[in-house]
């Protein structure tokens, strides 16, 4: 028996980072819990908040300057509080350029046929938004590539293959076609939809509600 946990998320999304440190928290209490119940299987699907942004990308601070004027250091604050709340030191600072996240998904969608999707949703969120690595760079996404356990060579590969580029890009609309604006958005078992970064116990009342069927099942 397994419940598939949907995740349609960016990687340049704080509250996505955020939201997945909510989920594992769920997923904790979750597994503490009395029995019978499910296996677990989260999967993450690409979304981007920019996709209006060339493949070079843009400056950060000119992104920032244009999305959100003089309330980008109000907005980031609150996020950094948030953040540090679930373990995350935000490094804003760090960040120097905008990326258009394509690339990144098209690894996310690479780990997942290797079973190493949550290692490199994890390695992307820490090397943008703690080391501020510029993911729009081919060479440091295969580094972050290989801290998630995937072949160097297979993930160059992968960032270049046109075919894996226009599978992201069909995800993105088909989410968006699904109603999806904003993001991190989680579905349980296909049926129960939660959107944006809800605090641990919310998702897990989610997790329960939709492992009921499939424990009887």
């Amino acid at each position: 028996m397994t419940l598939t946990i949907d995740v349609i998320s960016d990687v340049v999304c704080p509250w996505c980072f955020i939201g997945k440190r909510r989920l594992e928290q769920a997923l904790k209490s979750f597994a503490q819990g009395a029995d019978p119940k499910p296996e677990v299987d989260v999967v993450w699907h690409p979304f981007q908040l920019n996709p209006q942004l060339p493949l070079q990308g843009v400056e950060r601070s000119a992104y920032l300057a244009h999305k959100f004027g003089a309330r980008a250091p109000q907005i980031y604050a609150r996020v950094a509080s948030v953040g540090s709340s679930v373990g995350i030191d935000f490094a804003f600072e760090r960040i120097v350029r905008q990326p258009n996240t394509t690339p990144a998904h098209q690894l996310i969608g690479l780990a997942r046929q290797h079973g190493k999707q949550d290692e490199m949703v994890e390695a992307l969120f820490r090397g943008y938004f703690l080391e501020g690595v510029d993911l729009t760079q081919s060479q440091q996404l295969v580094g972050l590539a290989r801290r998630a356990g995937l072949d160097g060579e297979g993930a160059r590969a992968c960032v270049d293959d046109d075919a894996q580029r226009q599978a992201v890009l069909a995800e993105d609309s088909e989410a968006r076609s699904l109603g999806v604006t904003g993001v991190p958005f989680f579905i349980f078992d296909g049926r129960l939809a939660i959107s944006g970064a809800q605090e641990a116990h919310v998702l897990l009342r989610a997790l329960g509600e939709a492992a009921e069927p499939v424990a009887q099942s």
